[in-house]
């Protein structure tokens, strides 16, 4: 697995899953990004819902972008750039202010990657992360499978080794519009989150520590509200975020935990499209695409024009010993799974 981070000319494999419904999903080996995912409206018309490029090297030329992409080492942020596991104190690359986000310049979205399996409705990829690349501890395995299923599901199956104790968080960074990828603006979009509390951050985005309760806040979404229902509101972290961009820690069933658990959802009214979100993991990061804006190219993403839903462990986790662990040892097997369900609503 090498960085191809600078280099603008490469071979990039594209691969196509399908299931009998007609759904789509492509992806790229650069980065696994997921460049387009086609599902149907109301009348039965397909188009695609992630944003993304139709040239693969445009993803390259226009780095650092996430579209579609796996991220890692560490998805999210690690603030001052800098952990220590067992005393020794490891310092990551700087790439957000003075904090480390999304694995570093070279993480794994500006990575190629090798397809160990591939069928009509499944492609499975691996890769290699070395002992020390950018910062982290500890030669990593990674394999990452996703599959598109006859329930109209997208399951990514995400599994990892080491040799030595280091930190993982991976996660998906699919930007998904349900009206159409470059349709406007996702504030009418409907969002559930299935959740009663969230993560604050400073200024930098890097978590304060604490946990806080949804209840009373522009960031309540335990039932449906629009996106854009409250994200100008004068609240400190909407300022900070310029809208969501915020972890929410994840209400579980106990006897479900070691099973992917209901997440959210999101719904179009004018498409009629909804997408569910399940994972076995403890948040997802809701971000609505306030940093959205024209590329190197001129290609115009507009703000807010596409949203996130991120199933990972917490933010900077590794500096804050209250929030769920993300060490992972020689003897251990990480692994993690998110499911994006794709239907049709009743309205």
């Amino acid at each position: 697995m090498i960085s191809l981070y600078g280099i603008y000319i490469l071979k990039v494999n594209i691969h196509t899953l399908k299931n009998k419904h007609g759904l789509s999903a492509s992806f790229i080996t650069y980065g696994q990004r997921l460049t387009s995912l086609r599902v149907p409206d109301k009348n039965g018309d397909f188009t695609n819902i992630v944003l993304g490029y139709q040239n693969p090297e445009e993803y390259i030329r226009n780095e650092p972008n996430y579209f579609g992409a796996l991220i890692g080492r560490y998805g999210n942020r690690i603030g001052g750039g800098q952990f220590s596991i067992e005393g020794k104190v490891y310092k990551l690359d700087i790439n957000q202010g003075e904090n480390h986000l999304h694995g570093g310049i070279n993480g794994f979205h500006s990575k190629t990657w090798d397809i160990k399996h591939l069928k009509e409705n499944k492609i499975e990829f691996f890769g290699v992360s070395s002992h020390m690349e950018d910062g982290y501890p500890g030669n990593l395995n990674i394999t990452v499978t996703y599959t598109l299923t006859d329930e109209n599901e997208l399951i990514i199956q995400y599994r990892a080794f080491t040799d030595i104790i280091t930190h993982v968080n991976l996660t998906n960074h699919s930007f998904f519009n349900l009206k159409g990828a470059g349709i406007g603006t996702i504030e009418n979009h409907v969002v559930k989150i299935n959740s009663e509390s969230y993560i604050p951050v400073d200024d930098a985005m890097i978590p304060k520590g604490n946990i806080a309760s949804v209840a009373g806040t522009p960031f309540d979404f335990r039932k449906p509200k629009r996106t854009g229902k409250n994200i100008d509101d004068k609240n400190e972290q909407l300022v900070f975020g310029q809208g969501y961009d915020h972890c929410y820690v994840l209400k579980k069933e106990k006897k479900n935990l070691s099973k992917p658990q209901f997440a959210a959802k999101v719904i179009e009214p004018s498409s009629g499209r909804t997408l569910e979100v399940h994972t076995d993991e403890p948040g997802i990061q809701f971000y609505t695409g306030n940093f959205l804006s024209a590329d190197k190219n001129g290609n115009s993403f507009i703000k807010r024009g596409a949203l996130c839903l991120e199933t990972q462990h917490f933010p900077d986790s590794p500096n804050n010993p209250n929030f769920p662990s993300t060490l992972l040892s020689p003897n251990e097997l990480y692994t993690s799974t998110c499911i994006y369900k794709f239907g049709l609503a009743h309205i």
